[in-house]
């Protein structure tokens, strides 16, 4: 599947915030606008400082105490203002990013849904599920941290670094040349350990969409590991898995944990330099260089130790929030990689209408009248209408799952509107995958499929696969009552026709045996019925739909033979008038098949209904008077 190429840390940023700025355009600047206030109010406090201290140097070698106390008050007064002010920056900035946060990971998650569905078949079964899942909760929950923690911490540690880097330009240059070699030389480290890092909190995002996916199929295989006794086996292969995530968690965090004590100890000899370097400075009588203009003294110097701890440590909270910026970063590459799949295509322009019959034409109306026809616009801009029948041919079609492997060679047939056709063979045969190209779950490589004579082509997707029911092996019944998993076929079904569906296929007997009739709850894929009762109700969604051409891709390899035939009379009313295209093993359930179909390997080697295929005498007749199961 063709996939965008990999996006750098950049450009995945610039993705994220400008998704997040079109979520809250009003909102997210307003907070940002609040945590800037709040940064800079924070660098305030060395400004007051160096009055307070240049007041008292001042009146105590002028002698005069007088106006000092009223001037720090002042000044205190002042400061009260901005902190009052500081306060109600940092509640409203923390209360928006709640809003943000969780709005914009409600957004994301429903950006990732609705691109989920739009995404072909062939994607869902090369992807592990798991790993899926992983982007719904481990991807997720990174974006979480650093758009609720990491980015706003980020922020309010930036800001006060370049604001009180300014500050520091305004009163002292040769002590802010100082004060920068120390913060260089943090970067560097910081650079070369959060470099280390984040290639492995990459990796480490990787490694855990893994062991999900894992944990999902061992959860899904419990009874197949425990028939075959692979318990030590499956602990073997989660070993592996762990280990791996173990290895890149343990790099990542190491590098990650070394940082911390580092540079706090980096922050401490750099304090230590500065009060140095400031001493030497008063007692060499330097001259000050800087843009105030102020005398080098003790009011330079004491502010000066404070903003450089204040400095080094916000230098130090920047590489705290690095870790999780970095796994934010990888969540979201990840994210949006999965937003960028390519979706299903559709280029298909004949829709299914709903039509009633005057004087001999098709004219198309709003209402349903149970009479469809297949609407085609043609390039000089008039329209025709084709009854929908359920007429299937196939013409020498050729297809492969993967270039250079064709599964299917030249396959030609058809299903005239009524017929039952069945298609038998072994494993692996291509019975499956030519009613995967009937609903163009795959398009085929060479030959064309046509549909009321139709090429499906042209057919839009969405129209096409409301024409063609289709009952699965593996049966998928989702959360909701009984009626509502019947109702799934046709959501604006009425209970009375999703109870004629169910009494049609013969499931409303055992429906109302259930301790709530059709409103009895359904869980985990119907984990409190039985593999034929869930096995009935797909089918009743089928026959709910009442499409004119219907699938059943051994739909009754999951019942026993005593339900196998309360379903086959079912199936048989179901089947009437309808095209039909049947795969079985149980080579009993084929025999009144308008024509069989025999495969081998992708190629059809007989054809021809049950007599003539025995009087044949060839595979199907082996197949038949040898066994009447495939496997």
């Amino acid at each position: 599947m063709k996939r965008n190429p990999p996006q750098n840390k950049k450009s995945v940023i610039r993705r994220l915030f400008k998704s997040i700025l079109e979520f809250y355009p009003v909102i997210f600047p307003i907070a940002i606008l609040c945590i800037v206030f709040n940064s800079v109010v924070s660098s305030i406090p060395a400004i007051f400082m160096q009055n307070v201290i240049a007041l008292v140097e001042q009146n105590w070698k002028a002698g005069d105490w007088s106006a000092v106390g009223g001037n720090i008050l002042r000044l205190v007064a002042i400061l009260a203002v901005f902190y009052v002010l500081s306060i109600a920056s940092s509640v409203t900035y923390n209360q928006m990013m709640v809003v943000i946060t969780q709005g914009s990971l409600k957004k994301f998650r429903v950006k990732m849904f609705n691109r989920m569905q739009t995404l072909p078949i062939k994607y869902v079964d090369t992807n592990n599920h798991g790993d899926i899942m992983s982007y719904y909760t481990n991807d997720i929950d990174t974006l979480r941290q650093m758009i609720s923690q990491s980015f706003p911490q980020l922020l309010v540690s930036s800001i006060t670094v370049l604001s009180v880097f300014c500050i520091m330009m305004y009163y002292c240059v040769w002590l802010t040349i100082v004060v920068v070699i120390g913060v260089t030389l943090m970067l560097t480290i910081i650079k070369k350990v959060g470099g280390g890092s984040a290639k492995f909190f990459i990796k480490q995002q990787k490694a855990l969409g893994h062991l999900e996916g894992f944990v999902e199929e061992m959860m899904n295989g419990q009874k197949v590991i425990k028939v075959f006794c692979h318990e030590e086996e499956s602990k073997a292969d989660f070993d592996v898995i762990n280990e791996s995530l173990f290895r890149d968690a343990r790099a990542a965090n190491q590098y990650a944990n070394i940082l911390g004590p580092i540079l706090n100890n980096i922050g401490n000899v750099l304090y230590v330099i500065v009060a140095i370097a400031g001493g030497a400075l008063l007692v060499t009588r330097v001259p000050n260089f800087s843009l105030s203009g102020l005398p080098m003294g003790i009011s330079i110097v004491v502010p000066f130790l404070n903003m450089t701890k204040q400095f080094a440590g916000n230098i130090n909270q920047v590489s705290h929030q690095i870790n999780a910026v970095v796994m934010g970063i990888a969540g979201a590459q990840r994210i949006f990689d999965f937003l960028d799949e390519e979706p299903e295509q559709d280029s298909g322009y004949v829709t299914l209408v709903n039509v009633r019959e005057e004087n001999g034409r098709l004219v198309e109306c709003k209402e349903r009248t149970g009479l469809w026809a297949w609407k085609h616009p043609h390039g000089d801009g008039s329209v025709t209408y084709t009854k929908l029948t359920g007429d299937v041919r196939l013409f020498n079609v050729d297809f492969a799952y993967e270039p250079g492997k064709t599964i299917l060679h030249d396959i030609s047939l058809y299903a005239k509107p009524g017929q039952k056709v069945a298609f038998v063979g072994a494993t692996g045969a291509g019975k499956t995958t030519i009613t995967n190209l009937l609903n163009r779950f795959y398009d085929i490589a060479d030959g064309k499929i046509r549909y009321d004579g139709i090429n499906i082509n042209k057919i839009k997707k969405p129209d096409l696969r409301r024409a063609i029911g289709m009952v699965l092996q593996d049966t998928n019944l989702f959360t909701g009552t009984v009626m509502d998993n019947i109702r799934y076929g046709k959501l604006d079904a009425t209970d009375e026709e999703c109870i004629a569906a169910a009494k049609l296929v013969g499931a409303d007997d055992f429906i109302t045996r259930l301790p709530e009739g059709y409103h009895t709850m359904i869980t985990e894929n119907g984990a409190n019925l039985s593999q034929g009762q869930r096995q009935l109700i797909s089918i009743a969604r089928a026959a709910v739909a009442d499409p004119p051409v219907m699938i059943l891709d051994e739909a009754t390899s999951s019942i026993d033979t005593r339900t196998e035939a309360i379903v086959q009379r079912g199936m048989d009313a179901l089947m009437k008038g309808r095209t039909v295209f049947v795969i079985a093993h149980r080579l009993s359930t084929v025999k009144n098949s308008d024509v069989i179909i025999v495969l081998d390997h992708g190629r059809i080697i007989e054809r021809g209904n049950h007599e003539e295929l025995l009087a044949k005498k060839g595979q199907y007749y082996q197949l038949y008077t040898g066994a009447f199961e495939l496997e």
